[in-house]
């Protein structure tokens, strides 16, 4: 659903209204984010996934279908649905960021239900701030920045900006290719058994 100018404007609003949907209502977040993971689930899935009751199910992926970011993979019973990409950069209120929307951000959003870390957050910052906090915490599980470096930039308490990369992390393993730095725990008890070896 990556938006360029080719498109036309209709099509543009309708993705973009659809996808203010998904940032609303965690727990439509939460199901796109479950069905992009799976690729293809049916609707019996998806309530045993989320604990959701029929009816309910039904309703959020009628809904979703309906705005265009989920869709039917089979004509037969039971359906299975898939998640459409999702990639629409958009600026915030203030015109001075822009930010984009993925699917790791509208999991995030979708975790909101879930995770107090995360609802605090958005309901400090907002989505554009969400959307940033994600950046950063890619950022930080690659070992490029951190924490402290986070709260200077964003102008955040160190503790909130600790908080929130936490809360993220689980996010970010989920949908970005992040090697493991450094050595396990029982890499180094090996080496101080074998440095002990050497002196004895």
């Amino acid at each position: 659903m990556s938006r360029t100018s080719t498109r036309a404007n209709g099509d543009i609003i309708r993705d973009f209204l659809s996808v203010a949907n998904l940032l609303e209502e965690p727990q439509l977040a939460q199901l796109y984010a479950y069905v992009a993971r799976e690729e293809g689930v049916t609707v019996r899935e998806v309530m045993d996934a989320l604990d959701l009751a029929q009816g309910t199910a039904y309703t959020y992926v009628n809904r979703l279908v309906d705005a265009g970011v989920l869709e039917t993979t089979t004509d037969g019973q039971p359906r299975t649905y898939v998640a459409r990409d999702i990639d629409l950069t958009v600026t915030a209120a203030d015109g001075g960021r822009e930010y984009t929307i993925t699917p790791a951000l509208i999991d995030a959003v979708g975790r909101r239900a879930t995770d107090g870390d995360i609802d605090t957050y958005i309901d400090r910052h907002g989505i554009a701030g969400l959307a940033t906090a994600l950046t950063y915490t890619v950022d930080r599980e690659r070992g490029e920045v951190t924490h402290r470096l986070m709260a200077r930039d964003l102008d955040i308490s160190p503790l909130a900006a600790e908080i929130i990369l936490q809360a993220l992390r689980p996010v970010v393993h989920e949908h970005f290719d992040i090697e493991e730095a450094g050595a396990s725990v029982a890499d180094i008890e090996g080496v101080d058994r074998d440095v002990a070896g050497d002196n004895a």
